[in-house]
Formats: C-alpha cells, sequence, structure tokens
C-alpha cells in the first residue's frame, strides 16, 4: 500500500473490451495495474478487478478454461467487478443460460423495453442510494454514471446503490472482500474517478 492506497492491482482478462480504458482510468490515480490471464498469475495482489463488456457466456468459458473462476473465488484480496465483470459475480445470467461464479445470489436477467424505452441501456443515469459503504464516500446525491448493458442484477440485500430504467436494477453491490459497479468508472468523469480511488483505499474486515 502507498498512502492508503493499494498499488499491487491485477486487472483479469476475460476477453472484456474496456480492459485498456480501465487500465487508463487507473493509471490516472497513480496505479500501474498488471494485466493477468490465468490463475497462475494472480500471485498475492492487494486488489483485483474484473472488467467486461460483451456477453457472460463467452466470458465464463475463457475464466473456466484458464482455471479463474476457482481463483477468483479463493481470493483473500477484495475484488471489485465491473460492468458485465460485476454480472459474473452472481449465481446466473439469463444471457447465454450460463452459470455465473456464485459469489453474490442472484440471476441477472434481461431488462425489459416498452416504448419509448430503449435497450440496451445506454447513456447517463442516476445512482440511487440505498445504503452507507465506504465504497460511496464522497459521492454526493444525485450522482450520474455511464451505463451500457442489456442485462441487470436484481436489487437484493447486498445492493448499496441502484439505478431505474424501466424497472430498479442493482449499480453497486458490496458482499465481504466482493463489490461491483454495473456502469463504467472509467467513463463516468468524476464520479468514476472517486469510486475506483474508494476500491483502492477500501478495507472490508
Amino acid at each position: 500500500m502507498k498512502n492508503g492506497i493499494a498499488n499491487d492491482v491485477v486487472l483479469i482478462d476475460a476477453g472484456g473490451a474496456n480492459l485498456g480504458s480501465v487500465r487508463y482510468a487507473l493509471e490516472r490515480l497513480g496505479v500501474d495495474a498488471r494485466i493477468v490471464r490465468d490463475a497462475d498469475g494472480l500471485h498475492d495482489p492487494q486488489r483485483v478487478i474484473l472488467p467486461g463488456v460483451g456477453a457472460a457466456k463467452p466470458a465464463m468459458d475463457l475464466l473456466r478454461e484458464r482455471g479463474l473462476d476457482v481463483a477468483l473465488g479463493a481470493l483473500d484480496a477484495p475484488l471489485l467487478g465491473i460492468c458485465l465483470g460485476m454480472q459474473l459475480l452472481f449465481d446466473a445470467s439469463e444471457e447465454g443460460d450460463v452459470a455465473c461464479l456464485g459469489l453474490l445470489r442472484g440471476t441477472v436477467r434481461r431488462m425489459q423495453g416498452s416504448a419509448g424505452l430503449r435497450v440496451p441501456h445506454m447513456g447517463w443515469n442516476t445512482l440511487e442510494t440505498i445504503r452507507g459503504s465506504a465504497l460511496l464516500d464522497g459521492i454526493a446525491t444525485p450522482a450520474h454514471a455511464y451505463f451500457v448493458h442489456g442485462y441487470a442484477a436484481p436489487v437484493t440485500d447486498d445492493c448499496i446503490a441502484s439505478c431505474t430504467h424501466g424497472e430498479p436494477f442493482a449499480t453497486c453491490v458490496e458482499r465481504g472482500r466482493i463489490a461491483g459497479m454495473q456502469f463504467h468508472p472509467e467513463r463516468s468523469a468524476d464520479l468514476g474517478s472517486r469510486l475506483l480511488a474508494n476500491f483502492l483505499r477500501w478495507d472490508p474486515a
């Protein structure tokens, strides 16, 4: 740790297109993250981030092929899932009807569109805080984040912030050392930078 911020940070390559942009967002915070593509590369990191843009089944197939499904569950370090990466933390996803990592309870389901309501959900939307968390320190309300997704996780007891697009869905989750953000912090300006910094300082013990 340096100045209270984790400096040994691992980015998991699960085939997501946003890997480079998340790495750049961390560089702006003074962190040079390691890219890890298989379980052998994890070693003993201080923080692990699972970003993702794409579909649940190919991402889970890749994690299983590389032994990362088991390794991520056995970590001692805090783990943050971003966008698809957050969805993969749950039990299962309707996208490809796939079993996921099972670190959080619930099933990710397709968002329901309607007249005038576009799916995928793309653009800025308002976060609604459900309960306090160190991950949300310094976040003023209303806060706005940038989303791109067609599937969403349910609002459960693990949800610390939600959003509404036709119906409420989880946008920030926390249980033990596991955390997730459905939106893209790397594209959410000062809000996203603050949330990433909070994760780098987060002590879930």
